[in-house]
């Protein structure tokens, strides 16, 4: 079930034209985070694995702080689209 829905979202991932665009790179990490998130829901002792969610998490993060420095517009239609928390350092 659960892999049902994530190959809909690599299907919807290749349609899309613009993959270097600061919204789609934001939305593939937003992907992974979620689906990181839940494999350590049930798997806590798995520290690689938080590792690698924590390094993906910074990348989101610098990416957002980038976008809110170019494009506030662009910055608060995404965080809206994929219902992120707005940054505490703005």
């Amino acid at each position: 079930m659960v892999k049902n829905a994530f190959m809909s979202v690599r299907v919807q991932e290749k349609k899309e034209k613009n993959s270097g665009s600061v919204e789609f790179q934001v939305f593939r990490f937003t992907n992974k985070i979620r689906r990181l998130t839940s494999h350590l829901e049930l798997h806590r002792q798995d520290y690689s694995s938080q590792r690698g969610l924590r390094k993906i998490l910074e990348k989101r993060q610098r990416l957002l702080a980038y976008l809110s420095k170019k494009n506030r517009v662009r910055y608060k239609e995404l965080i809206s689209k994929l219902n992120i928390r707005e940054s505490k350092n703005r």
